[in-house]
């Protein structure tokens, strides 16, 4: 091999590696991976971040990208670059849970939407929910902070064969059920206030047995759920940011995991 074909080769590695986590991680992330944002626009993205990226990088040793060692390391840079992107969509989901829980108890549980984020058809609260959740992402910066934070994990997990340990998968798949308790929690508020509507709903009904209950006990829970949510948002905002700091930090340690 000429030297001219090595220095093609290390320069080939030296894009080939870290393009791959960087889309992984723009592929798995919430708000780039988003099925309303095309894909030929996430992996120009990617390109563009991988150009910008690539000279703050440390220096690693250089893999064949021809070899067969070449196809581990690709496999390992998904799946480090989907492991912090599925991390920040925890808080994500954990918010649209939130809203399903809020979307039944109001009586809303048949209104549906098209979810952009995922392509799923979600209760119209979650939607409502999922919103305010990407404004406020996007309002403290935490898509700058995940792109700092893929291009901070290549000091700690270099390219290379190996990457992250199953112990620290278990810990991902740990904290993902604490925030979705978590997001359980944030709708119980609401929850338990529309129980107390319903069963005064219900008194009412035997007191005066001629209502129609039905009638005038939707309009009801629905006013009240809406005020209810309304009065809950600072709340469910504070929550959301602690999870996003939490989960941030849950990222960045997720090679120490091991």
């Amino acid at each position: 091999m000429t030297a001219t074909d090595a220095q093609l080769v290390d320069a080939l590695a030296a894009w080939l590696f870290p393009f791959f986590r960087i889309g992984a991680l723009l592929m798995a992330a919430p708000v780039f991976s988003a099925a309303s944002v095309p894909m030929r626009l996430r992996v120009l993205l990617a390109i563009a971040v991988t150009i910008l990226v690539e000279p703050l990088l440390p220096r690693q040793g250089t893999v064949d990208p021809l070899s067969a060692t070449a196809i581990v390391v690709l496999a390992q840079q998904v799946a480090i670059g989907v492991a912090i992107g599925f991390v920040l969509q925890l808080a994500f989901n954990a918010l649209v849970f939130g809203g399903q829980v809020v979307a039944y108890s109001m009586g809303l549980g048949f209104a549906h939407l098209m979810d952009p984020q995922n392509g799923v058809q979600v209760p119209t609260v979650s939607q409502f929910y999922l919103i305010f959740a990407t404004i406020a992402f996007l309002a403290v910066d935490g898509h700058l902070r995940l792109l700092a934070l893929v291009v901070e994990s290549f000091a700690a997990l270099p390219v290379a064969a190996d990457g992250i340990t199953h112990n620290a998968l278990w810990t991902l798949a740990l904290w993902g059920a604490r925030l979705f308790a978590d997001g359980l929690l944030m709708g119980l508020p609401v929850v338990a206030a529309l129980l107390l509507v319903s069963i005064g709903m219900g008194m009412v009904s035997r007191a005066a047995p001629q209502l129609n209950i039905f009638a005038v006990g939707f309009p009801v829970t629905l006013g009240v759920g809406f005020v209810l949510m309304w009065v809950s948002l600072p709340q469910a905002l504070d929550l959301f940011l602690d999870w996003l700091d939490t989960l941030f930090e849950l990222a960045a340690s997720l090679w120490v995991a091991g």
